[in-house]
């Protein structure tokens, strides 16, 4: 594991060069998916995150595989039909924070945008959203933000069978608490 957390590191790193980064390992993305019948919810606690404090880049990496469901079935089905996670095992974001200052950042959250390329099951997609960011009384960065996606804008195909199982849109709830890097 700690083979794992020094090479997702030194990825990190090439990315965002030796500036003054915060990180996280622990991050949350969870998503939802309400039909009338049925809902469906993850939730994945193992996301890294990077940002630069000095330029607001911002890099994700997400292991579909560890994403958790309700009903084991769902999660199966959602590795090997959806997502197929042994042929994409990684949804990836690379953008910037617009206009981010890190002195700008009190524990109050305040809005900004974020605009980047999001890379799931092997296609890649502009996005321009929102994300609250904040700064806590230990030093803390904390982003969170919620956005949806299309699973047809990602190339992933949901059988006819349980198409109205699955929402057209799936809501993406992102929370990441960045500790500076040392």
């Amino acid at each position: 594991m700690k083979k794992i957390t020094i090479i997702t590191a030194l990825l990190f790193l090439g990315f965002v060069g030796f500036a003054q980064n915060h990180i996280t390992r622990t991050g949350t993305i969870q998503f939802f998916s309400e039909t009338d019948i049925e809902n469906i919810e993850a939730i994945n606690n193992q996301v890294s995150s990077v940002i630069n404090t000095e330029n607001g880049e911002i890099v994700f990496s997400v292991l579909m595989k560890a994403f958790t469901f309700e009903k084991a079935l769902m999660q199966e089905h959602f590795n090997e039909k959806y997502v197929e996670s042994e042929k994409f095992p990684k949804a990836k974001f690379k953008g910037k924070v617009t206009n981010f200052s890190l002195s700008d950042l009190t524990e109050k959250p305040k809005e900004f945008s974020i605009t980047g390329s999001l890379l799931i099951h092997g296609v890649t997609k502009e996005i321009n959203e929102s994300i609250m960011l904040s700064k806590n009384n230990k030093n803390l960065i904390i982003g969170t933000s919620t956005f949806t996606v299309k699973p047809e804008d990602y190339s992933i195909e949901i059988p006819s069978i349980v198409r109205g199982n699955i929402s057209k849109t799936i809501e993406i709830k992102v929370k990441m608490d960045y500790e500076k890097m040392d």
